[in-house]
């Protein structure tokens, strides 16, 4: 007699036959908060469904026996899911709500408010301008097109796209609440490219259905500020609409009970219906981290001038505080710092992953102010020549790089986040002529062509999640957990910005050559999908459309072949998710509120 069926046999029978996908879930909010950090390795340990060509065995955490069978044939080999959620998933739109849409917004006579509206920033300029490459970036836009569309199509209101399956991804950083990332996301793209109506669109589901009243778990505080807040404060910027002013401060005053700490520093997660905070677990020791608690300032800064309130610019300078009169050892800023007790974490600096846009802000901010934020630019300088001394190296074959450097041992590894970094110091070389200027230009060169290495280095032609620089291996990845693709920005950022600075042809021919390697690799027909490893010459996809590719790597990309009258970087300075704010006293837009004290 064959023995009785666990009840989890008995879910895989019974989803087996009925094709429902069932997700077992085992994982506690933080968890799910900390994927940021999560590497492919982690996935492929924590997230595996072992087919055994039988009843197959529940390895820990998630399965998703939907996606199994569809890839497997109901056994054989492990099955990835990044599905967070216990509940059935049905993703499919409300038909109403979908009815009503298109009443409006494919209606051949509806007019986009952009052309009836005064005050709005105008983008028609550029376009006659001689220097847009118009066949290269209305490539790029229908790019654009083409991921909002399958979004809109398949999930429309959730955070972000699986465009395999092609529903909503549940398992993004927000989790299984609808809270529209790829639409607040996507929207100031949406508006440079144009795409006025889809605009509209966007900002009608924003007013209708955007809310954070119903999220019961924790969110992280840094992902909601670089994408909801920043998001909603380049729109404001752009349009002058007060709808995206009081949603951007509504969101970061759910926000404000993070920061409640002995000493300032926010933490990491913060239950936006109860006002609950708290640390990742495993963050040395119950510490905040360097790059989520130092990337704040700029949104938080300009939201306190657009408001006239001042709590926001007073909870970023509080941080800003602690950081000037810490000790720093070597002058370097670890990656943890303990919020109750002000103290270093664990010894590990690092310009990509749990760094990076600390030091990032650093300088944006001195631009932001219009140069008046004197402290930020000396703390950008000091901080910059304590990584020139321990952390950039050139490889016996000439390239440069970033390496982290953990417990006064370098890693020789660079991360693709660290690719900002080509940028980050041609931009600190270019906007103050100082004894630096000269240095911080030539590292900028020297990253980003070593980014563009590790890139055309692989077979897609796309560059890996980190790569390395020992045993004989130089800007290649060596581990498999570094070898996936997830749509990253941060070496088109850089191609960006060099280009902007220098115009050298070869930053649009390599721009070029990365579009080409998108379309190829990562499209599929009902959206983009990032890759597992790009080494191989036909890579399984992710199926996971991440919110930042509308916000960042497609913007960058479109930005790189349109003129530079277009966001010019006199006047405009991006957030990390490449939100444009303005610069003050340099941008009309800046919009300052009477009662403060912002020109």
């Amino acid at each position: 007699m064959a023995p009785a069926l666990s009840g989890v046999a008995t879910a895989l029978f019974v989803v087996a036959v009925t094709g429902v996908t069932l997700v077992v879930h085992r994982r506690s909010n933080e968890d799910r908060a900390a994927d940021r950090y999560r590497t492919y390795e982690d996935y492929t340990k924590f997230n595996r469904f072992e087919g055994d060509g039988g009843g197959g065995v529940v390895d820990n955490l998630i399965v998703d026996v939907d996606e199994f069978s569809k890839q497997h044939g109901g056994g054989g080999g492990p099955i990835y899911s990044y599905q967070h959620w216990s509940r059935l998933d049905v993703d499919y739109e409300d038909q109403e709500e979908y009815s009503w849409r298109s009443s409006v917004f494919q209606n051949v006579s509806y007019t986009p408010a952009y052309n009836r509206s005064a005050g709005w920033f105008r983008i028609e300029g550029d376009a006659e301008c001689g220097g847009t490459d118009h066949e290269k970036r209305d490539r790029v836009k229908q790019m654009m097109i083409h991921a909002w569309d399958n979004y809109k199509l398949y999930a429309w209101g959730k955070n972000e796209l699986k465009p395999i399956t092609k529903r909503g991804h549940s398992g993004s950083i927000f989790g299984a609440f609808d809270l529209g990332a790829t639409i607040v996301d996507g929207l100031d793209t949406l508006y440079l490219m144009g795409l006025h109506k889809e605009f509209d669109e966007g900002r009608d589901w924003v007013e209708r259905k955007f809310t954070l009243e119903n999220v019961g778990s924790d969110l992280s505080v840094f992902e909601t500020n670089i994408r909801f807040i920043g998001g909603f404060l380049t729109c404001y910027a752009f349009t002058g609409d007060r709808l995206f002013l009081e949603k951007a401060k509504y969101v970061a005053d759910k926000l404000l009970p993070a920061f409640q700490t002995p000493t300032g520093i926010p933490y990491a997660l913060v239950n936006p219906t109860n006002g609950i905070s708290k640390n990742y677990g495993w963050a040395s020791g119950g510490s905040s981290i360097l790059s989520e608690f130092g990337t704040l300032h700029l949104e938080f800064a300009y939201l306190s001038d657009i408001t006239g309130d001042s709590v926001y610019r007073e909870r970023v300078q509080a941080i800003r505080s602690v950081l000037k009169e810490i000790e720093k050892p070597k002058g370097l800023y670890p990656n943890y710092l303990n919020p109750k007790t002000g103290k270093w974490g664990q010894q590990h600096m690092s310009l990509g992953a749990l760094g990076d846009s600390f030091y990032e802000y650093l300088l944006k901010a001195w631009i932001q102010s219009g140069h008046e934020d004197e402290e930020a630019r000396e703390m950008y300088d000091d901080a910059m020549q304590a990584i020139i001394q321990h952390m950039i190296r050139t490889s016996p074959g000439g390239l440069t790089y970033v390496s982290d450097l953990k417990f006064e041992r370098l890693e020789h590894k660079m991360d693709h986040l660290a690719c900002f970094a080509g940028g980050l110091f041609g931009l600190g070389g270019t906007t103050l002529n100082n004894q630096f200027s000269e240095r911080y230009m030539e590292i900028g060169e020297g990253l980003t062509n070593t980014c563009h290495e590790s890139y055309i280095r692989t077979y897609t032609r796309l560059g890996p999640e980190a790569f390395r620089f020992n045993d004989g291996v130089e800007a290649k990845a060596l581990k498999s957990q570094e070898k996936y693709y997830i749509l990253r920005p941060e070496t088109f950022e850089s191609y960006f910005v060099m280009w902007r600075l220098t115009h050298d042809q070869k930053y649009r021919d390599w721009a070029w050559d990365a579009v080409q390697a998108l379309e190829k690799h990562s499209r599929t027909p009902n959206g983009f999908s990032g890759l597992k490893n790009v080494y191989l010459t036909d890579p399984q996809k992710d199926d996971v459309q991440q919110s930042f590719f509308l916000a960042e790597t497609l913007k960058y990309l479109y930005l790189i072949f349109s003129d530079d009258s277009l966001l010019r970087l006199e006047d405009w300075v991006f957030n990390t998710e490449a939100h444009p704010l303005p610069v003050r006293g340099h941008n009309l837009l800046y919009r300052a509120a009477a009662s403060s004290n912002a020109p």
